[in-house]
C-alpha cells in the first residue's frame, strides 16, 4: 500500500473522531533530549515521576525494535468556566489547574489512539505499535515538537499558533514508515514573560525547569511543602499555570471541542473545607475521573489547609484546630497548625500551645513553633 495515501487517511480519520493535530515524526534517537535528561540529573533539576532509563526515554526502537516512524497527536482544553463560582470570606475554594478540568486526559487521549491503532489495522492487516500518553517513557513534548504538532516554549512546553499550550499529547510508536512533517520553527522571539512570572524561579533559563522548584510539582508532593513556597500557591490545590497564562499565545484561547473535557465548576473550584473531612470513597467517587486525583486526597488536603492560611479563613479555624489535635497523618497535623498560625486569632495560638503539650513527633512540633512565631505580628 502507497503509505503516503495511508498518512493522509489516517489524517482524515483523526479529525473525524476529534484529534485537534495529528503529525508524524522519525524514530531518530533524541539526542539533545539525551545529554538534557543528563543534564537535568546532574543539576537535580529531575522531577523522580519519569519512567524508563534515559535510553529508553530517549531511542524509540528500544520500545518497539520494529519502530519506523511515531505518530504524534494533540487535543485541545478549555481554559474558561461557565457558572464560574467565586471564592468568598466564609466559603473559600480551591482551585485545580486547567489541565486536571473534566475526565482524566490520560484516558481520552488513550482511547484517541485505540481508535487510530483499530484504523490502522483494519487498513493493513497486522501492524506492530506502542502507544503512550504522559506516564510512558517517551517525552510527549519532544515527540510533538519533533512531529511539529508545535515548537519549544521557553516555559518548556510546546505551544501550537492555534492552541497555545492548552493541548494534551499523546503518541503512538509504529512500524509503518510514515513520511515525517517538519518542525515548526521556534516562535518565542525575545519574549520573556514565563521566566519573569515564575514565582519561585523554575524556570532557571529559558526551556529549562527544574521542577524540584515548580509550583505544579510541588502540588503533588507528600511530604511538608517547603516554607518559601507557602505562600505563592496562593488557592491553588493541584498544578501551577502562570507559565501559560502570561503566555502572549495563550492569550484568548479557549476551546471547547471535548465534552469529556468540560470543567464541573464545583470538583474544579471545590470549597477548602468540605476537602478536608472527605473520606477515601467519597474522594474517590467524586474527584476519581479526573488527572488531578492521580496522587490521592492528601496532597490535596495539604494544600487546600496552606490555602485557608492565604486567606486567613477564620470560619475554618475549628475544623484546622481539630485536625491538628487528632488526624494520624503527621504533614496534615503540621500544615494545620502552621494555617492557625497565619489565620492570626487568639485562641489559635492557644490551641496550638495546648495541642504542642500532647505532641511526639518533631516534625510536628517544629510546624507548631512556626504558628507561634506568627503570634509576633498580631501582638
Amino acid at each position: 500500500m502507497a503509505y503516503a495515501q495511508l498518512k493522509e487517511e489516517l489524517i482524515q480519520f483523526s479529525k473525524e473522531i476529534g484529534i485537534d493535530k495529528i503529525g508524524f515524526a522519525s524514530v531518530d534517537t533524541f539526542s539533545t533530549l539525551k545529554s538534557r535528561l543528563e543534564e537535568q540529573q546532574a543539576l537535580g533539576y529531575a522531577s523522580g515521576f519519569e519512567k524508563g532509563s534515559n535510553e529508553e526515554r530517549t531511542e524509540p526502537k528500544r520500545l518497539l525494535p520494529q519502530a519506523e516512524s511515531i505518530i504524534a497527536i494533540a487535543l485541545a482544553y478549555p481554559t474558561r468556566i461557565k457558572n464560574d463560582p467565586k471564592s468568598v470570606k466564609g466559603d473559600r475554594r480551591g482551585m485545580f489547574c486547567r489541565a486536571s478540568w473534566g475526565t482524566d486526559y490520560h484516558l481520552v487521549l488513550q482511547e484517541k489512539l485505540d481508535q487510530l491503532a483499530d484504523f490502522l489495522q483494519e487498513k493493513i492487516g497486522d501492524f506492530q505499535y506502542s502507544s503512550m500518553v504522559d506516564t510512558g517513557e517517551l517525552s510527549d513534548r519532544a515527540v510533538a515538537e519533533r512531529a511539529g504538532i508545535g515548537f519549544s516554549g521557553k516555559n518548556t512546553l510546546i505551544i501550537s499558533p492555534e492552541y497555545g499550550s492548552y493541548m494534551y499529547l499523546g503518541e503512538m510508536i509504529t512500524n509503518i514508515p510514515f513520511e515525517a512533517d517538519q518542525p515548526l520553527q521556534e516562535g518565542c522571539g525575545t519574549c520573556t514573560k514565563c521566566l519573569d512570572a515564575c514565582p519561585t524561579g523554575a524556570l532557571v533559563e529559558a526551556g529549562r525547569l527544574n521542577a524540584q522548584q515548580c509550583l505544579a510539582y510541588l502540588t503533588q508532593t507528600k511530604g511538608f511543602l517547603p516554607d518559601e513556597h507557602r505562600d505563592k500557591l496562593g488557592n491553588f490545590i493541584y498544578g501551577y499555570e502562570t507559565c501559560q497564562v502570561v503566555c502572549p499565545y495563550n492569550k484568548g484561547v479557549d476551546f471547547h471541542h471535548h465534552e469529556q473535557f468540560e470543567p464541573d465548576p464545583d470538583l474544579v473550584k471545590p470549597r477548602l473545607v468540605d476537602l478536608l473531612s472527605i473520606s477515601n470513597k467519597e474522594f474517590k467517587s467524586k474527584f476519581g475521573k479526573m488527572a488531578g486525583s492521580w496522587r490521592g486526597k492528601k496532597p490535596l488536603q495539604r494544600n487546600a489547609i496552606i490555602a485557608l492560611g492565604h486567606y486567613k479563613e477564620v470560619a475554618a479555624l475549628d475544623v484546622l484546630i481539630e485536625l491538628m489535635q487528632q488526624d494520624p497523618r503527621p504533614v496534615i497535623r503540621g500544615t494545620a497548625a502552621w494555617s492557625i498560625g497565619k489565620i492570626g486569632e487568639k485562641r489559635g495560638f492557644q490551641a496550638i500551645r495546648d495541642a504542642k503539650i500532647q505532641e511526639t513527633n518533631e516534625e510536628v512540633i517544629n510546624e507548631m513553633n512556626k504558628g507561634l512565631e506568627m503570634e509576633k505580628e498580631f501582638l
